[in-house]
């Protein structure tokens, strides 16, 4: 098998397979509106019981929700020169299995899928579908683009879709996220979740001696001396970096989780969803 199929074999595999049992898909909880809170009855289902209200009260509440027809899925692929590396796997093709087991959960689920891919600009938009073949064209534009050189720019990300989605959509972001995005208008809108993909060699690199870099943005070759004190100084800038983008997130009350080259995809996405 060549890397699209064993990306989709193994996407496939997760969410039709082992991710069987009440659970419907990876969104839980997805395609229903909170409208208020009533007394637990007997034959309610547990997983609703507001157990904040229950606390104060001391008596069991839970949720009561609307059904909606259903649930419109964006994910939105940052493809920047950075994505191409790895000492595991290279980031983009854990992208592109991130992007294949969230659209076979979406389409499993009854729900609408659209893909877009950005770098400085709109590189790619596949328009909504409900078909299995969406999942193939749009794991397919991951696995074959050609990053290099292609700075990241998520600005445009976030006016392209503000303007373009006119019904409220769950948008999942995934990229590696080494510029802070400002989602605050997009997160208004809509409800946004980030997935934030590295390899741990970035943020905690070993040191290499006097060593040549090439830019995989620009292209530009960067040389210079990685010893002990380089490397630390290093490591804390991406540190602070992260905490900034975290807080960020928060603030917009934006859901995130980060997911390594050498980690298991399904387990982080589980993780990330439960309780939506």
């Amino acid at each position: 098998m060549n890397k699209l199929q064993k990306i989709l074999v193994r996407a496939r595999r997760q969410v039709f397979s082992e991710m069987v049992g009440n659970n419907p898909s990876i969104f839980q909880g997805e395609g229903y509106d909170f409208i208020e809170l009533r007394e637990y009855m007997p034959g309610d289902d547990i997983r609703h019981i507001d157990w904040n209200i229950t606390a104060k009260l001391q008596k069991p509440y839970i949720k009561i929700f609307r059904e909606e027809r259903e649930l419109n899925v964006v994910i939105a692929s940052m493809l920047n020169g950075s994505v191409y590396f790895g000492s595991k796997r290279f980031k983009q093709d854990v992208i592109a299995e991130i992007s294949a087991m969230l659209s076979f959960s979406t389409i499993k689920n009854g729900d609408l899928l659209s893909s877009y891919i950005f770098s400085d600009k709109l590189e790619v938009f596949l328009k909504p579908s409900k078909k299995l073949s969406q999942v193939h064209k749009s794991t397919d534009e991951i696995v074959n683009f050609d990053p290099l050189n292609k700075k990241a720019n998520y600005q445009v990300l976030a006016g392209t879709l503000f303007k373009r989605l006119k019904r409220k959509s769950l948008i999942i972001v995934v990229g590696d996220f080494f510029e802070i995005p400002d989602f605050k208008l997009l997160a208004k809108k809509h409800e946004v979740v980030a997935v934030i993909v590295r390899d741990r060699l970035e943020e905690t690199p070993p040191k290499m001696g006097f060593s040549s870099l090439v830019d995989p943005e620009s292209g530009a070759v960067l040389e210079g001396d990685f010893n002990t004190q380089t490397v630390k100084e290093y490591a804390k800038k991406v540190l602070a970096h992260d905490r900034e983008l975290y807080a960020t997130f928060r603030k917009h009350q934006i859901k995130f989780t980060k997911v390594y080259t050498d980690s298991s995809v399904g387990v982080s996405l589980r993780r990330l969803f439960e309780g939506r």
